[in-house]
């Protein structure tokens, strides 16, 4: 029988709704061990406000190897933190926590236990403290990975952002060609290793309708040689293409992967389309990290009507994988 490497979840934020949905996604079968690194109190504190039952085995992470795993208990690393009640607000207190379960989910990673890693969401004003841009910034600094993509996936259209979570005056500094054909790259080297076919990509431009009254215009200068060198070695690329038409149905599903040089540019309507069915891929990293596409969403703390799909969806990719 073949046996399947773990996959490593660090539940993140304390006060968000990715334990709920962690309880809900461990309804479906799952043939890889789940071992999730989080507070035991805290585990304890959520399953009885949210009527939750299961066994919890706690795991010592220096031992993982010993263990014969499976998915009949939630398979615990203890990350101690001093929680008093099920939910509380969002605040620095839970930094060290969530540090400290980085750490340990990262060094399980390092040691080749396995390659298969799920965050839960993190409040970056609060945890990243404007250090890093986002989660993808911050994992790649840990394994001094420079060139990253934050890949948006769903199996029908996917989408990139060649600039993450940047105030829009600086994106114009930050598109150049030699980022777009990064990230081009490690788009189609993803879909070749695990989706075994060379995806069709749509790459954006940055003014509206590819236009700019300014004398200098990213969409000639940078995108449109960029598509045109990427073109030349063999890549299935066209563009740039205006950003308010693309999403069109019968212009989207021409396309694998659409790539825009912004966050909101391609992030708002891959999410108006698919909602809860896209899992975000750090891609570039010498493992395998998602995270579903979602923040802790306070408002639904404590509810139980929270959305599990994404979750759903990043397990049953590495699941696969």
């Amino acid at each position: 029988m073949k046996k399947f490497k773990p996959i490593i979840i660090v539940a993140g934020e304390p006060n968000s709704i990715f334990l709920e949905i962690f309880f809900k996604a461990l309804k479906k079968k799952i043939k890889s061990p789940l071992i999730l690194i989080a507070s035991y109190k805290l585990l304890k504190l959520q399953m009885k406000k949210l009527n939750y039952k299961k066994k919890i085995t706690i795991l010592d992470y220096k031992k993982l190897s010993n263990y014969n795993l499976n998915n009949k208990s939630i398979n615990l690393i203890n990350i101690n933190y001093n929680a008093s009640k099920a939910f509380d607000k969002i605040s620095l207190k839970s930094n060290s926590y969530i540090e400290q379960s980085f750490k340990i989910g990262l060094n399980i990673i390092k040691s080749g236990i396995t390659n298969k890693f799920i965050n839960g969401p993190i409040s970056k004003k609060s945890f990243l403290k404007k250090k890093h841009l986002g989660i993808t910034e911050y994992i790649s600094e840990k394994f001094s990975s420079n060139n990253t993509a934050m890949l948006i996936y769903n199996k029908s259209l996917s989408v990139c952002p060649i600039t993450t979570h940047l105030p829009l005056k600086l994106v114009n500094k930050k598109v150049d060609k030699k980022i777009i054909k990064n990230k081009v790259k490690l788009i189609v080297n993803f879909y070749k290793s695990f989706l075994k076919f060379e995806p069709q990509i749509a790459i954006l431009g940055l003014n509206p309708h590819c236009e700019s009254i300014d004398d200098y215009n990213e969409d000639e200068k940078v995108i449109k040689p960029s598509v045109i060198e990427l073109k030349k070695i063999g890549y299935k690329v066209s563009g740039p293409h205006s950003a308010d038409t693309i999403f069109l149905k019968d212009n989207r599903k021409k396309f694998d992967v659409i790539i825009g040089m912004y966050h909101d540019q391609v992030l708002s309507p891959i999410k108006t389309i698919y909602e809860y069915d896209a899992i975000n891929i750090t891609l570039g990293l010498p493992f395998i990290r998602i995270s579903p596409d979602h923040g802790p969403n306070e408002k639904m703390l404590g509810k139980n009507k929270s959305n599990p799909l994404s979750l759903i969806r990043a397990i049953s990719f590495l699941d696969k994988n």
